[in-house]
């Protein structure tokens, strides 16, 4: 028997809604990373059977990703990615921290040389190494 989809006066559990806001593939990677301490609910730590309720605020942290969003809508189901981008906001601050990190990452990126080092290259880091 399938449950009804959640009104806005049902709570949801934190790792159901952020796997139906499609931040994590599934319940139980979004389990492990609140179970980890990369996310949190209204400036505290958060369990993933929290009841997460409108207008609640979460800080994920996603590999190098800083996100803070704000809970506009709940669901218990994972829908389309429309449907799931409807469930939130993303903080202004938020987003030009993050368009700052991208361009930053880019700027290092650019820097690297591209692939692994050649045999020439390997050696002259061998040198460097020694030296030091």
């Amino acid at each position: 028997m399938s449950r009804p989809e959640s009104s806005p006066a049902t709570p949801v559990r934190a790792d159901v809604w952020l796997w139906a806001a499609r931040f994590y593939k599934t319940r139980s990677l979004a389990k492990q990373a609140i179970e980890g301490g990369r996310i949190d609910l209204n400036d505290g730590t958060c369990k993933p059977a929290k009841a997460v309720h409108v207008g609640d605020a979460f800080r994920i942290n996603r590999g190098e990703e800083r996100l803070e969003v704000e809970v506009l809508a709940l669901s218990e189901k994972r829908g389309p990615a429309l449907a799931a981008q409807a469930l939130y906001r993303e903080s202004e601050a938020s987003i030009a921290a993050r368009d700052a990190a991208k361009a930053q990452r880019k700027l290092l990126g650019a820097m690297a040389p591209p692939g692994r080092p050649d045999k020439q290259a390997r050696r002259e880091l061998r040198r460097l190494k020694d030296s030091m």
